[in-house]
Formats: C-alpha cells, structure tokens, sequence
C-alpha cells in the first residue's frame, strides 16, 4: 500500500482525523500502527478497507493505495477486525457469521466450512457453530470477529485494538492465531494496538502518526522504540519501560461503610425468545464500600459484565439478593433493579463495555447534560461540571462533535464522562480503560483516584493489570461460571 500525501477529516470534526500521511508498506510487512488517541489510526484502517464513507461524510486529500488501486475498487483485499465487535456480527449463529465473508467472495461451500473450524479453533472460539452470537461475551465477540477475517484469507489483514477486552491468556492466543494465519499465507498485517510490548514478537515495522500531521516515527521496532521511547512516551505512545504516572491515592486502614452487598447471587440473561434466564455465574458475595475500588477480573465468558449490570440495578439476579445501604436507596427499595432509571442516575452510574451504546445526543457536550437535566440538576452547575469534565478528559475541542464519530478512545472517555456528570454513589465501570493512550489513561486513573478520596465508590471490570494495581483496593476474581473469590 502507499500513501502520498494523503489526509481525511470527518465533516462532524473541528480537527483533521489524519492528515499529510506519506509512507509504504510492502507486501508481507508486519507493522504495528501507533499513536495517541484521536491521531487517525481507525481512521486510516477504515480507509484501507474500503469502508471510510463518501464525500458526504468528510474530505480526501492526496492519494491512498493497495496494489495501486483505490481501496474502494478493491474490497476483497483486504479484511478488517473493527474496535467495536457488535459492529461487525452479521448473523445470528456463529458458524454462519464466520462464513459469511467467505460466502461474499464466492468461495465453496465445502471449503468455507472447513476454514469456519479451521477459524475458530485458530481464535480458541470453542463453542457450537448454532450458538447464538447474542449470547457471547465482549470478549468472545472479537475473537469471532478475528476468526471472519482469518477464514477470508485476505492479503491484507487490518486489525484495530483486537486484543482490547480479552484476558491475559486469550490476548496470548489471538496474537498468536494471527502469526499462524500470516506464515500461512504471506498476508500484510497492520495492527493497531495501544500495548506496544503483545505484538513486538510478531511485528517488523512500527509507525507512529503524529495526530498534527504527519508521523512521529517510522522503522524496526528496536530502532524507534528505543531511539524516540522519551519523545514517544511523552506524546502519549504506550512505550515498554516507559509507564505511566500512576495516581496518588490516600488509602485509609480505617473500615468504609458499605454502600452494596452481593449475597451469594446469581446472575444471567434472558436469550431471545427463551423463557428462563441463562445463568452466567453464580455464587457471588462480596461488598463494596465508600470510598474503596473493586476490581472483577477473570477470564471471557466468565460472567463479568453480567455481574456489573446485575449490581448496577439494570439486570435482577437470577437468585440470591444485592442490597444497596440505606445511604444509597436513599429511601428507595434496597434491590436496585426495581429502581427507576431516574432514581437510580445519581446513585449508581454505569459505564458500559460498548460506549455507544450510551450515547443519545447529538453532540458531545449536549451528551454530558443529558443526565444532569433528567436529575433536574441545576442549569449552571450543570453547565459548569460539563465543561469541567471537558476539559479534564482532553474532550473540550470535540464539544459540537457527534458523539458517534469519535475515536474509539474519545467514545470511552465520553462514556466516563456521561456517568460522572450526575456525580453517583456508586460507579460501575465495564472496562474503562480501553483504547485509550498512556496519557488519557493517567488522566482516567488520576480521577477515578480523586472520586475514591472523596468516598465514592467504583467497581472496574477489567483486564487491565494497570489499573487493578492503580486504583483497586480488591480483587474478586471469576476464575469459571461457578467460581469466583476474593484474591486480594
């Protein structure tokens, strides 16, 4: 592929996406696409696949190219593992999802399905080809996506942050199924990955895009990562031996009040057109307290995120009880899923695994006052705190940008930002870390540490070992669907 000159900027945004690009990446290149949140990295991903939008979406400049064709002539070439999985299931049973890129591009039957096992074996997918795709995890859902790609066999394999909400152990796997699948066919990968030391086994190029334009560094891993690691750490690049600042917490010996208690419950969903909930976990007992920070950690497909909703008041436990204190129900029913979602926005705000599925207005900062006028907050103070956190989560240029044509990083810190808005009790964080760069990540931390001084209270699912050791003052981890314990 080459790129001459070339620059996109989205017509919802104040700021290029990407701008005055030049570079060329031969066939069988391995590179590991970095930058700062925002600098363009999806962007120029989206390009590459073909799938940017048109001129009523944005502005082109300069020239992009796969095997000197406009990447729009050209789809096909290339296959592209999205940041967000739910935007990239297609069909509503794995097996078929899997094959139907396959199916696209008119390979046969016999041989699509030989390469839907082959896929998912490769991506340590092992579930039925009929299980429903509703019913996967975060997690289990980009390694279905990765799996689409890989049973393609495209010549250009574009992945952005594949590895964002797996475990450790299943970051390791899928690293190592998209090697398998490029000494198999000699295909091109750029991968787009904030955690610079998973994919250094792999890569032979690394390229960093300046988010003024331009790029930062170009060319072997050792060479940039070592000649540019200060200049790169400070523009915010996650860089190996260069970690960032972690905040300062007042951590008190004193016992904290509680604010929810989960009392051997279990927890699960209701599948479509199925009567009883399936159960994701069960056994579940722990509390949380003002002022502390519990981490949920363990493997995918574990019950996590079902366990975060469940506490959140927006699912019911399948059995057992959670209680809120009589500080939090605030006079309310102690079960917080009977609790209107009016009523429960200043008592526990919820941060979900897919930020956009939280966002209802048509601006950034219009978003930050939706929450603050259904609690009826006052105008001002309303006005003043969503400027605040504007400007405390690098989100103040992006003001009058549409919510939905952020970086995945900026969706994340706008998600967070949504939540703190109505300064709740209780926050509940499904993976708040994700996409972000080592400064925004600082920055996260560093509030989420004042919020915990001043005696709120944070539950974080996480697969982020950076934050558990951070801001966490417990660890409860889901180690299977019946098994989950207090491990610090």
């Amino acid at each position: 592929m080459t790129a001459s000159g070339w620059g996109w900027r989205h017509a919802g945004r104040r700021s290029h996406a990407v701008s005055g690009l030049d570079l060329r990446i031969e066939p069988g290149e391995r590179v590991l696409l970095l930058g700062p949140s925002g600098a363009g990295k999806s962007t120029l991903l989206a390009a590459l696949a073909g799938v940017l939008g048109g001129d009523d979406e944005g502005e082109e400049s300069g020239r992009l190219a796969i095997d000197g064709s406009d990447p729009r002539h050209s789809r096909g070439r290339a296959g592209l593992v999205l940041q967000d999985p739910d935007a990239q299931l297609v069909l509503a049973r794995i097996g078929d999802d899997v094959a139907f890129g396959c199916e696209n591009l008119g390979v046969p039957r016999e041989e699509t399905w030989r390469r839907v096992g082959e896929a998912l074996d490769s991506v340590g997918l092992d579930l039925p080809l009929d299980t429903p795709t509703s019913v996967l995890s975060g997690g289990q859902k980009q390694r279905l996506a990765l799996a689409g790609v890989l049973a393609m066999r495209p010549g250009l394999v574009l992945l952005d942050e594949p590895t964002a909400n797996l475990d450790p152990d299943g970051v390791i796997e899928v690293r190592d199924a998209v090697a398998r699948s490029l000494d198999r066919t000699g295909a091109t990968l750029i991968v787009v990955e904030h955690r610079v030391d998973v994919w250094l086994p792999v890569v032979d190029r690394v390229i960093v895009i300046d988010p003024a334009g331009g790029l930062l560094a170009d060319g072997p891993p050792e060479s940039v990562l070592t000649g540019h690691g200060e200049r790169l750490a400070a523009a915010g690049v996650w860089v190996p031996g260069w970690p960032p600042a972690a905040p300062v917490r007042r951590r008190d010996s004193v016992p904290a009040a509680s604010v929810l208690t989960v009392d051997d419950v279990a927890v699960g969903r209701t599948p479509f057109a199925a009567r009883r909930p399936e159960v994701a976990a069960s056994g579940i007992s722990f509390e949380v307290a003002a002022g502390r920070a519990l981490a949920l950690t363990g493997p995918n497909g574990s019950g996590k995120s079902t366990t975060a909703l469940t506490i959140a008041g927006l699912l019911a436990p399948v059995d057992g009880a959670v209680r809120a204190s009589r500080m939090l129900a605030d006079g309310l029913d102690p079960s917080p899923h009977r609790w209107r979602s009016r009523e429960l926005l200043p008592r526990i705000g919820t941060v979900f695994q897919d930020p956009e599925h939280q966002f209802l207005a048509p601006t950034v900062r219009t978003e930050l006052l939706v929450g603050p006028r259904a609690v009826r907050m006052d105008p001002a103070a309303a006005s003043a705190r969503a400027d605040s956190l504007l400007e405390r989560l690098r989100l103040s240029r992006l003001a009058e940008a549409n919510p939905f044509t952020l970086s995945g990083g900026e969706k994340r810190r706008l998600s967070v930002a949504t939540v703190l808005a109505t300064a709740p009790g209780l926050l509940v964080l499904d993976e708040p870390t994700f996409g972000q760069d080592a400064i925004t990540w600082a920055e996260l931390m560093a509030l989420l540490a004042e919020l915990l001084d001043q005696g709120t209270a944070v539950v974080a699912v996480t697969h982020d070992r950076h934050v558990v050791e951070a801001i966490a003052d417990t660890e409860y981890s889901f180690t299977s669907r019946s098994s989950a314990e207090v491990v610090r």
